[in-house]
């Protein structure tokens, strides 16, 4: 039985997008972070960082949203979401996982732990315009990076490409500027039916609780 545990905003949407789209049956579990249930005990025996998203898959235990999906897709997809291991696609599809998470979104988070994630004491918003610059940069190598197929990898959605979109999504979210490539691509992801669907059982289970 799979398991995914966190909030509809965060990281673990491009892991329940993942999900969706593999027709996989999962469970959502929310952790509410505004009450401070990501530090609860029994939120840190399953994941001792007090992180989101968490996903369990009967014994197994794993968090970082790009390994989850990356889990995910190998053991589930029978063939859906990764080109054949060993390809040149293959390459090119963890050449863009790799971009994606240390240079996309690395500033993204840089914004966001200085905007409200670390504790007041440790926030220095005088990175910020740094984190920007970054962010920019990264945004305009992946604008030129981007390919005229409507995937990544040409005909068919990829774990980089959720990776991707939820990235940009999140960079919107934050008020930065998407090149227009960038943007046309991320507007074109967002309207998938596995990421509909993959929200709307997030929200449903956090409007059940009340």
């Amino acid at each position: 039985m799979i398991t995914l545990y966190g909030t509809p905003r965060s990281r673990a949407l491009r892991v329940a997008w993942v999900l969706e789209e593999l027709g996989v049956d999962w469970d959502f579990s929310f952790v509410d972070m505004t009450k401070g249930a990501h530090r609860s005990a029994a939120f840190l025996a399953i994941n001792p960082c007090g992180k989101v998203p968490v996903l369990t898959d009967d014994e197994l235990v794993l968090s970082e949203s790009a390994a989850i999906c990356l889990y995910l897709a190998e053991k589930y997809g029978e063939g859906k979401l990764l080109p054949p291991a060993g390809s040149n696609a293959s390459g090119l599809h963890h050449q863009w996982v790799s971009f994606i998470i240390t240079e996309l979104e690395q500033p993204l988070w840089t914004l966001g732990k200085h905007k409200f994630a670390l504790p007041e004491e440790q926030r220095h918003p005088q990175i910020m315009p740094c984190a920007v610059w970054e962010f920019d940069k990264a945004a305009a190598l992946a604008e030129a990076m981007l390919p005229e197929s409507d995937f990544l990898l040409g005909d068919d959605v990829s774990v980089a490409d959720i990776l991707l979109a939820h990235t940009l999504m999140w960079g919107t979210l934050f008020e930065q500027a998407i090149p227009p490539k960038l943007a046309a691509y991320r507007d074109r992801l967002s309207a998938l039916p596995s990421r509909q669907s993959a929200l709307q059982k997030m929200d449903a289970v956090v409007a059940a609780k009340g």
